[in-house]
């Protein structure tokens, strides 16, 4: 009982799992969050003693997903209400009917949103079966591996937390450009904005000061920037809004 109850304290302090509300875990949601640190501790071991380089992001995730880990800390927890509460209203308040997300993950993040239709890209093979089989009696969500991406578009583009995930410049350049060209009327960005680099900074990580490239973007204007919240509180809402050519 000792053991359980020290469990329970440690889950319980700030910045383990909350509710969606903002209120104290349920045992059940401690419980789910404790296996979860389990299984991120037994990928990284897993991964350690498979290879310990690093060969790129798509491989980077693909196998993340493979060894049995997840989207990450991000999905999970206050971070994901957080997103779904502001990503909810937008789409509630601006009347958008479609959705298409450049990263969906494991779905976890998913099961928070509230969409009237939805397609899911990812570049892992592997979170894209989960999410197929996690949504399978859904008819209102579509998902598919990037590279068998044809062109859909939606009202909204989605970007949460995959950004500073993207440490190859063309990856970046080639990302950023799939994301604004699939949205018809608004992307939302999720992601730290900066160039500066941390000693803690791991290799599948980079973070980009990305508002430089979308200034150039002589179609679209940022219409909202919030203050930041995850990723060691460097990750912040970014909303952007295509301008309509004159008539």
């Amino acid at each position: 009982m000792g053991g359980r109850a020290a469990l329970t304290r440690r889950l319980a302090e700030p910045g383990a799992e909350r509710n969606h509300v903002g209120g104290r875990a349920s045992i059940d949601q401690l419980s789910r969050a404790g296996l979860r640190r389990i299984r991120r501790a037994t990928y990284a071991f897993r991964r350690h003693r498979a290879r310990s380089d690093f060969d790129g992001s798509a491989d980077y995730w693909d196998r993340r997903y493979r060894l049995g880990s997840d989207s990450g800390a991000g999905s999970y927890g206050q971070t994901a209400a957080h997103k779904a509460e502001f990503v909810n209203a937008f789409v509630a308040e601006r009347h958008v009917q479609s959705v298409i997300e450049f990263g969906c993950g494991d779905g976890n993040q998913l099961t928070l949103a509230e969409y009237p239709r939805y397609v899911g890209l990812d570049v892992s093979p592997e979170a894209v079966r989960a999410c197929q089989a996690r949504f399978a009696g859904d008819s209102t969500k579509q998902f598919k591996v990037v590279a068998d991406y044809n062109g859909e578009r939606a009202d909204l583009a989605l970007s949460l937390d995959v950004i500073y995930h993207l440490v190859e410049d063309p990856v970046f350049e080639d990302y950023m450009r799939l994301l604004f060209d699939a949205a018809e009327r608004y992307v939302i960005v999720f992601s730290s904005n900066t160039n500066r680099r941390t000693p803690i900074d791991r290799a599948h990580l980079r973070h980009r000061r990305f508002t430089d490239w979308t200034a150039r973007q002589d179609s679209w204007s940022l219409q909202h920037a919030s203050s930041s919240f995850g990723v060691r509180r460097r990750a912040s809402f970014f909303v952007f809004e295509r301008i309509l050519p004159s008539k």
